[in-house]
């Protein structure tokens, strides 16, 4: 990575935070150049900064009726958020080698399942309806699940948890099936992308292992679909 590509990162971000602010331009320029490029040094890909970014936007809107711009170290704390739960969701660390999630700041288990039923009922009245019937069945052994997820301990806890990964493989399983081969090839394209600063540093196998979990991730996205395992 050059000093060139830094650059080009940080006009990216300079870019795409003036079109948040409604236009208005905040210069990246001297300790926010410095900001930003460290973004840049960690391997922060550029999607997830601009994520980050909008996430702070909403957030500085939510307390702040009088829409004023919002500057880009306003943002530093949701970008290194959203990085984190990048991280996690691909399974990468910042030396390359593969990651887990820890236990800090986790959301509580009936927390993770009412937000999930939440996000999964909303879906079912979209416009792409292919995965109605799938999103019926699963709301449906969630609503089950949340009802004893406060009292659950021990064996029954860990047996629900890996119930929801299964159920979570499922839901991206079909939406892999669904997706034509088009949109599948320029999602691998993206995972390239995102996973370019990590690259070098990763066995073969588990960059292969990292790049379907960001092509998961990325269907996720696009068909705004809420991770359904608890991790």
């Amino acid at each position: 990575m050059t000093e060139e590509d830094a650059g080009e990162y940080c006009r990216q971000v300079e870019q795409y935070l003036c079109r948040r602010n409604e236009g208005h331009l905040i210069r990246i320029s001297g300790p926010r150049f410095d900001l930003v490029q460290g973004w840049f040094s960690r391997g922060i890909p550029l999607k997830i900064a601009m994520q980050g970014i909008d996430r702070g936007v909403e957030r500085r809107r939510a307390k702040d009726t009088r829409r004023r711009s919002v500057p880009i170290e306003f943002c530093e704390d949701d970008v290194l958020d959203v990085f984190e739960e990048w991280k996690r969701s691909v399974g990468v660390s910042e030396a390359g080698r593969a990651g887990g999630a820890g236990e800090a700041g986790r959301e509580s288990l009936p927390g993770h399942l009412e937000r999930v039923i939440a996000r999964l009922t909303a879906l079912r009245g979209g416009a792409d309806r292919s995965l109605d019937p799938m999103l019926d069945d699963v709301v449906r052994e969630l609503d089950t699940a949340r009802a004893k997820a406060k009292t659950i301990r021990g064996d029954g806890r860990e047996a629900l948890i890996e119930r929801l990964r299964q159920l979570d493989a499922a839901l991206v399983g079909a939406l892999r099936q669904h997706a034509n081969e088009q949109t599948v090839r320029q999602l691998a394209a993206d995972a390239d992308e995102e996973l370019k600063p990590f690259r070098a540093r990763m066995p073969a196998e588990t960059y292969q292992q990292s790049h379907r979990a960001c092509i998961d991730r990325l269907l996720r996205e696009r068909a705004g679909l809420p991770t359904i395992a608890y991790e």
